[in-house]
């Protein structure tokens, strides 16, 4: 039986969940600093509203997602996520921008595989018609590789991405970005700090059929 979740826009009054919530979504070795400060939150409701969004369950903040709109030319020139988005206070906002770039989805372990992120997922797409955008992209993490790596050496980070995108193994964050209808472009070495990820990131895009 699914559960009666409701998507919205984030308020000022779910950053304290938000926040919370991020503490059970990225445990370590997922770098602790990279988590949302409530500032951080409220600079992105104050810049994008439309673009921010949370799961709530009887009350309770149980997701979250976070968006940015890029230019093209900073979509296009595939750095960084500080450069891409501009740090955590998403300097780098344009609204006369052509992409939709996901900063992140959280959700309570507790209610994972229960519809969430893909609601999510609808709603970003739908955000992206409405506002007569480009394109969805992000750099996702490929938490799976330093297992995959240290049974298999010889295989690095760029194969890690394709076989994949390929279907001949998974990753427990990008295989499922890919069932959201993402298309898997290539890896950004030293994308961010993640020691599971080898720093790198898996750069996605879904275009949108106008």
């Amino acid at each position: 039986m699914a559960i009666p979740f409701v998507i919205r826009n984030m308020k000022s009054g779910d950053l304290a969940g938000v926040v919370e919530l991020q503490k059970s979504a990225f445990p370590p070795p997922f770098p602790q600093d990279y988590h949302w400060d409530p500032h951080h939150l409220q600079k992105h409701i104050d810049i994008f509203p439309d673009g921010q969004f949370v799961a709530e369950l009887e009350g309770r903040i149980v997701g979250s997602c976070s968006n940015t709109i890029i230019s093209e030319e900073r979509w296009q020139a595939h750095e960084n996520w500080y450069l891409t988005v501009g740090g955590p206070a998403i300097r780098g906002f344009t609204r006369e921008g052509t992409t939709l770039y996901g900063l992140d989805i959280a959700v309570e372990p507790s209610v994972r595989r229960q519809g969430i992120g893909r609601a999510f997922y609808e709603a970003r797409y739908d955000l992206i018609r409405s506002l007569g955008l480009t394109r969805y992209g992000t750099g996702c993490r490929i938490p799976g590789f330093s297992e995959y790596h240290r049974l298999h050496p010889d295989v690095d980070v760029h194969r890690y991405g394709k076989l994949v995108a390929a279907s001949e193994i998974t990753d427990r964050t990008m295989t499922p970005l890919l069932h959201m209808g993402l298309t898997f472009l290539e890896i950004i070495e030293e994308y961010m700090e993640d020691e599971e990820s080898a720093n790198a990131g898996a750069l996605l895009e879904w275009v949108s059929k106008k």
